[in-house]
């Protein structure tokens, strides 16, 4: 009903000039609003100018399915057109439509631009699907669905081929907070890399109490044994419980707030939960207003008796009138009223007015709770074993 109020307004709205170009548009942005309604997962930026007696559409779109169902809706009304719509991933990566996060972080931005804002980081190790380079610059999605640019170093492109032959190579992940990739297998030789926690690479060999690694361009190195673990074995033991979920988020705490952090580097607040769910094999959505979609919802109407630790607290603007609600902040409720999130620095504030550590501002800006680990493989709540872009599946 709203889609179809929606495109009633934008015809009243459009000068009666070129009645095919106005279907045009409007059939564009109708099949904007059912197939890329969130411009941070889905790309389709898709126009119509009139050559001649055709319709020309151009632009681009990573989802096939839109750019159908637009040119159908189209030929339906008689409207003769020309497809120029370039579909994503572009021919010119050559078949290298896959790329592995090649730094111990790297950062992700909304524009192919170094002042562009970062919205987002991914580990060394992660898979990610590769659409188009541009200016030294990959556009890529993450496995959480989140689209961002990232400068080429940061990512080693793959074809098929070599993708599968990294996803079944046997491989160590980083359980530490930090540590050095070495040259040699000795303390003194020179560094190859910085590695953090949740990092994961190509296990080679053992050298003495040392780990020989491979990058995923082919770079090697030695990581002091200690501070990893198998990774098939990591994965497997993995059970998420609110104990585990809560001793991980305590691990950060002091670690600052990072806008579009998603590392121990530094963290915004959905990162904080993100990464957090991630160290116990739960995949969450990169944003407070995206997490917020997933879980199970948690009855804090007559207050927050109803809520267990590890639940997940959404702060922000409430619905009123018109207006509707803004989810602007996320965190990790830890039992007693008292919850951890990233505020200036990871930390730990409650909702009781008599503490210290009472937020005013979070209890009157308070929305709702989400239950994650009660909704494991459903409620939009995914498991790392079970996710195609992670790991060794």
């Amino acid at each position: 009903m709203k889609i179809i109020l929606f495109i009633l307004l934008l015809a009243a709205s459009v000068p009666a000039q070129d009645y095919e170009l106005e279907k045009a548009a409007l059939a564009i942005k109708k099949t904007e609003i059912i197939f890329a309604p969130d411009k941070r997962t889905s790309i389709f930026n898709v126009d119509a100018l009139r050559k001649d007696s055709l319709i020309i559409l151009l632009g681009i779109t990573n989802l096939p399915e839109a750019e159908k169902y637009l040119i159908e809706n189209l030929i339906k009304e008689n409207i003769r057109i020309f497809d120029n719509i370039g579909l994503l991933p572009s021919k010119k990566l050559n078949g290298k439509i896959y790329g592995v996060i090649n730094l111990s972080a790297a950062n992700i931005r909304t524009k192919h631009k170094h002042w562009a804002e970062m919205s987002n980081q991914a580990l060394l190790g992660t898979v990610v699907k590769v659409y188009r380079k541009q200016d030294g610059w990959l556009q890529i999605q993450t496995p959480d669905d989140y689209l961002g640019w990232t400068e080429y170093d940061a990512v080693q492109l793959m074809d098929e081929q070599e993708m599968k032959e990294w996803r079944s190579a046997e491989k160590i992940i980083f359980t530490e907070m930090y540590g050095t990739c070495y040259s040699e297998p000795d303390y003194k030789s020179l560094p190859v890399s910085d590695i953090i926690l949740g990092d994961v690479l190509k296990k080679l060999d053992k050298a003495e109490n040392f780990i020989k690694v491979e990058f995923p361009d082919k770079r090697t190195a030695f990581i002091p044994e200690k501070l990893t673990s198998d990774y098939k074995d990591w994965i497997s033991h993995i059970k998420p419980s609110a104990e585990e979920i809560l001793k991980t988020a305590k691990r950060f705490i002091g670690i600052p707030y990072l806008w579009g952090g998603t590392s121990i580097k530094g963290l915004d607040c959905s990162g904080f939960s993100k990464i957090t769910f991630l160290l116990n094999g739960i995949e969450l959505p990169r944003d407070a207003s995206q997490q917020v979609n997933v879980g199970e919802s948690v009855d804090t109407e007559n207050g927050f008796d109803n809520l267990q630790p590890a639940d997940l607290l959404f702060f922000g603007t409430k619905a009123k009138d018109t207006i509707p609600e803004k989810i602007q902040h996320v965190a990790l409720y830890l039992g007693q009223n008292e919850f951890i999130h990233s505020s200036g620095r990871i930390k730990i504030n409650s909702l009781d007015k008599s503490k210290k550590n009472f937020s005013a501002y979070r209890y009157d800006s308070f929305i709702k709770a989400k239950r994650i680990i009660t909704s494991i493989n459903k409620n939009g709540v995914k498991l790392l074993t079970n996710y195609s872009l992670k790991g060794n599946n």
